[in-house]
């Protein structure tokens, strides 16, 4: 499947055994972060965000714009706007479709039952293709000003959505929103049966983790370079560690194991989350005309 150009800049990337530590940017231009650039490249995306699979093979020269305009009704209607949590959720699917080259299986706006209801469960909703197999990528996502926060609250949200109830239920919900004409339905249905134990989907599971923050990195730099990208690091050296390491004593207290999830941790810095929004805002009203 097709995606925008790539606009995020890749920060650094270390491969771990149980997942990978990355960071990604919008960078600047002339000085500036670039605020408006990323606005302009979250837009391009909100079809593939917000659209199911027939839906986006109908898009033509000819509806593009129309098409375009409805995805951005979708987001914009739910409660969930409301508190800019879409926002997050975009940008969490638009780093693992660029980084790793996940496919989406479900457009969460579609568990919605009913405009403005608030959407729950997992963030993202997608699958990596493994030999003959699928491996099924579900993520989180906290757009948050202050990291140290968006790191409690995310660890917390993980472990709860791990638990054998909640996963059957949202199991059920995915299985009933997958779109029949996505060439990769049966694979997943069959995955996510209820009859398929939680031990072989664990297998075939992992989970993308994005975070944003307001950063002093940013604000404070006008180029993206060498030294940016070591400032950025050093900004962030403890927080993997920390969302790891609460990861795995919130998972260890409630299940009596240690987290036995790959999970990708994407942080991504931002120079002023309100002027985002702002600028996410007016260009998602702009399409309400």
């Amino acid at each position: 499947m097709e995606h925008p150009d790539i606009f995020l800049n890749v920060i650094f990337h270390e491969v771990g055994d149980m997942g990978d530590d990355l960071a990604l940017c919008a960078g600047f231009e002339r000085g500036q972060w670039r605020n408006d650039q990323l606005a302009d490249h979250v837009m391009e995306w909100l079809p593939e965000f917000a659209l199911d699979y027939t839906e986006l093979n109908e898009i033509s020269h000819s509806n593009a714009l129309k098409m375009t305009k409805k995805a951005a009704r979708i987001v914009y209607q739910t409660e969930k706007y409301g508190l800019r949590g879409e926002f997050g959720e975009i940008l969490l699917h638009i780093a693992i479709r660029q980084i790793f080259e996940t496919l989406p299986a479900v457009s969460k706006i579609y568990y919605k039952s009913a405009v403005n209801e608030t959407v729950k469960g997992f963030d993202a909703v997608h699958i990596v293709k493994r030999g003959d197999g699928l491996e099924l990528w579900i993520g989180e996502t906290k757009f948050y000003e202050n990291l140290t926060r968006a790191i409690y609250d995310v660890s917390k949200e993980v472990i709860d959505h791990l638990e054998t109830d909640y996963l059957r239920s949202e199991f059920i919900l995915i299985k009933n929103k997958i779109d029949p004409n996505w060439p990769e339905a049966e694979k997943l249905k069959n995955l996510l049966n209820e009859n398929t134990s939680l031990d072989d989907v664990f297998d075939r599971v992992c989970i993308p983790i994005l975070l944003t923050y307001d950063s002093d990195v940013v604000v404070n730099s006008d180029r993206f370079n060498d030294a940016y990208k070591e400032n950025i690091k050093a900004e962030l050296v403890n927080a993997y560690g920390n969302l790891r390491n609460k990861m795995n004593t919130e998972y260890n207290n409630k299940f009596s194991q240690d987290f036995p999830l790959v999970a990708h941790v994407i942080l991504i810095p931002l120079k002023e989350k309100k002027k985002l929004i702002a600028a996410l805002d007016s260009r998602l009203k702009a399409l309400q005309i």
